[in-house]
């Protein structure tokens, strides 16, 4: 059984739901938990991360939410804030076709005030990391009284980070008829001990399997913390490539990066979850259409991110979690084209090199840190121009581009990518003709009416 329409248990919408987001068929560990889990049956996998273990349960629990009831009916555990945020963020676009479902996660690092707020209207799922939750439910400010099903996500890190008291003090607070399912890439003496205080009669599943690693060259280097960003520009200076995401596992981190290489004269944006959408949408569209040549980016933030040609990723910080590295690499050489990932490794982080090996079965390739040469710079060929207007002006590229190399007087081949959305349009031009052509618009007329235009920075 590989379709998900066979379980026979899925509305058509969610059918559909999953379509749109590329679920053609189920994975090993999804076919052999699904029948189980959305037959409200307890379930404990033993599971390699990248299996699909995160839709394999979100699919079940979304099936036991009542979207009128405004009250926490599924709760998932996640070791780190950055898998439970990436688990949050599955469970919304799995969740697309329901209306009104409120997922929220809670998770240390995050101001404790706003998180209450956000808990005055409870959300139908909590994703949290055990120690914040406990927290919570110390203060009162969460109620598990109506959970129906409770999920452990990649319990042996749970209990590798000491989480063992805390997760048998949050299961004290669920309903005992509730439904428990637990996920584990290893299944050590304290996981089964775990499993049989808090779940019955549970169906038990392993699987071996692992998503298929890209087709991408991989390099790992063992790189000190404080040398990191000097190796990163003698790399990027050495392949110069045309488009590069560099991946940070923190919000700060990605800022502090991007503020250093935009200092040493790189084209580098940065995109993360403390950014306002507006400047989100703007960074986007930027780096899609050439204005800047490399993305610092937290991996919740750069989920959706669809660059066509991106030739080359680097793992600034190596993920906790093997999956999101498969994810990360992934995004380069599609469609036959050429790519590169690179890894930094520091000292302190060895334990997740060891863990990317033995997870992934991969033999890691070590490179010897780049220690000579000039850095050359990489800067982006195109400036972006926001022009007041859009879809909404009935604007459309044709008519923009006719404006531009006819009236304007701009040459075609200095103009590049044109996004027209609702409000504005976003054009792409060679950055020695920037001045000119925002001059052009500003004094000229698209569609006989007078723009206002400015230049994204």
């Amino acid at each position: 059984m590989t379709a998900f329409s066979e379980l026979n248990a899925l509305p058509e919408a969610q059918l559909a739901n999953l379509n749109e987001l590329g679920y053609l068929s189920m994975t090993p560990v999804q076919a052999a938990t699904l029948p189980a889990i959305l037959g409200g049956k307890d379930v404990r996998a033993q599971a390699k991360t990248g299996s699909g273990k995160t839709a394999a349960f979100g699919l079940g629990l979304l099936q036991r939410i009542e979207a009128g009831q405004f009250s926490t009916q599924s709760l998932v555990l996640c070791p780190t804030r950055e898998l439970a945020a990436q688990v949050a963020e599955e469970l919304r676009r799995l969740a697309r076709y329901m209306p009104n479902i409120k997922v929220l996660t809670l998770c240390g690092g995050q101001p404790f005030g706003v998180q209450k707020e956000s808990l005055h209207h409870a959300p139908h799922i909590i994703v949290a990391t055990p120690g914040r939750l406990l927290d919570h439910l110390k203060k009162e400010t969460v109620n598990l009284d109506t959970l129906r099903v409770v999920v452990l996500d990649e319990a042996d890190r749970m209990l590798d980070m000491g989480f063992a008291d805390a997760i048998d003090e949050v299961m004290a607070h669920a309903p005992a008829g509730r439904q428990t399912l637990l996920f584990s890439a290893t299944w050590p003496p304290a996981i089964a001990a775990i499993s049989g205080r808090i779940q019955r009669n549970p169906e038990t599943v392993e699987i071996d399997s692992v998503d298929e690693l890209p087709a991408v060259e991989q390099q790992f280097y063992e790189v000190s913390r404080h040398h990191k960003v000097e190796q990163l520009q003698r790399l990027l200076s050495q392949y110069q490539p045309a488009s590069c995401v560099v991946f940070c596992n923190t919000k700060k981190d990605c800022q502090t990066l991007c503020e250093q290489l935009n200092e040493a004269g790189q084209s580098a944006l940065a995109l993360h979850g403390d950014m306002e959408q507006r400047d989100r949408d703007h960074t986007l569209i930027r780096f899609a259409n050439g204005s800047s040549r490399i993305l610092v980016a937290t991996d919740v933030a750069a989920r959706g991110l669809d660059i066509k040609a991106l030739e080359m990723v680097v793992n600034y910080e190596l993920a906790w979690d093997p999956e999101v590295h498969v994810h990360r690499i992934g995004r380069t050489a599609r469609a036959g084209q050429d790519g590169i990932a690179i890894s930094f490794c520091a000292p302190e982080e060895a334990q997740r090199a060891t863990l990317l090996a033995e997870m992934l079965n991969l033999s890691l390739n070590w490179q010897q840190p780049v220690s000579n040469g000039s850095v050359k710079p990489l800067l982006a060929e195109m400036v972006t121009l926001c022009v007041d207007g859009g879809k909404k002006a009935k604007m459309r590229r044709g008519d923009i581009l006719g404006a531009l190399t006819g009236e304007m007087g701009l040459n075609g081949a200095d103009i590049g990518k044109i996004d027209v959305h609702p409000l504005h349009v976003y054009i792409a031009v060679r950055r020695s003709v920037a001045r000119q052509a925002a001059q052009q618009i500003q004094q000229g007329k698209i569609k006989g009416k007078s723009c206002k235009v400015r230049v994204l920075r």
